[in-house]
């Protein structure tokens, strides 16, 4: 009818309308949090009298590390499709601070904290407590920061939160590896309270880290940089974790070494 009034839907309809959920991007954010979740399962029920104990830490790390590689994935596959959404950047965030905030802290304290002050365990929660939330703290930053920059910045302010659970996840399985059977009363374990204050202090610090979302992994490749790559994923799958365990703590602490020595070169 003319001159009729069609009412408007209410504002909670008009919010839900705009919010845009992308299928594949957020599956793979919710494989991070499941991976967190499945590590602190596994890290809650290690107990260093049992003869499982490190077979279950040892699986608690495989989690975090694969929680790293869905991270890794989500973003990129969000970029490629055109997916990025204010939606999968919060539910990124909040899985993000289970897999690499709190599974980390846990793993940490767990392996370590706990028996270093047995009659004051209060210090050892504190510890913990400090990388969960300067880790919260670099997660709402980095959301405050990519609003305001429409996401477009190519530098990670501070050191990211999933390089930090990869370096701890990392050093904790070539510390596995080098102390075997002796892990649980090993002395190399106690480096890692060392390396989660340093982090902790790193990712609300300043110091400015490369974000690759430039890498466009879709783009053509000489043929020498294609058989290099060929030679790299070949050796990894017939050494499988023997070079990993090398590897992977050597790439996430020259990653952040650069933030460092980036500024000089």
């Amino acid at each position: 009818m003319n001159g009729s009034i069609v009412p408007k839907p209410p504002a909670n309809d008009l919010e839900e309308s705009r919010l845009k959920i992308y299928f594949l991007p957020n599956l793979l954010t919710a494989g991070n949090l499941f991976c967190g979740f499945v590590a602190l399962t596994k890290i809650v029920e290690a107990d260093p009298a049992t003869d499982s104990y490190v077979s279950q830490i040892y699986l608690a790390l495989i989690f975090i590390l694969l929680a790293c590689v869905c991270d890794l994935l989500d973003g990129r596959v969000a970029r490629w499709g055109g997916a990025e959404s204010p939606f999968g950047r919060e539910f990124d965030s909040l899985a993000d601070l289970i897999s690499f905030g709190v599974a980390p802290a846990f793993l940490v304290h767990r392996i370590v904290l706990r028996d270093v002050f047995p009659e004051h365990p209060e210090i050892g929660w504190f510890i913990a407590s400090i990388y969960l939330i300067c880790g919260a703290f670099r997660l709402a930053r980095f959301n405050v920061l990519s609003t305001q920059s429409s996401g477009r910045g190519k530098d990670f302010l501070g050191f990211p939160i999933p390089s930090a659970a990869a370096l701890v996840a990392s050093l904790t399985l070539f510390i596995m590896w080098v102390e075997e059977k002796d892990f649980a009363k090993g002395k190399w374990r106690y480096f890692l309270p060392v390396l989660l204050l340093f982090l902790s202090w790193m990712m609300v610090s300043h110091v400015r880290y490369p974000t690759f979302k430039s890498l466009d992994l879709r783009a053509t490749r000489t043929f020498t940089k294609t058989l290099l790559a060929i030679l790299f994923v070949g050796c990894v799958v017939v050494l499988r974790g023997k070079i990993l365990v090398f590897i992977l703590p050597l790439f996430f602490t020259a990653y952040l070494i650069y933030g460092f020595v980036r500024p000089h070169l």
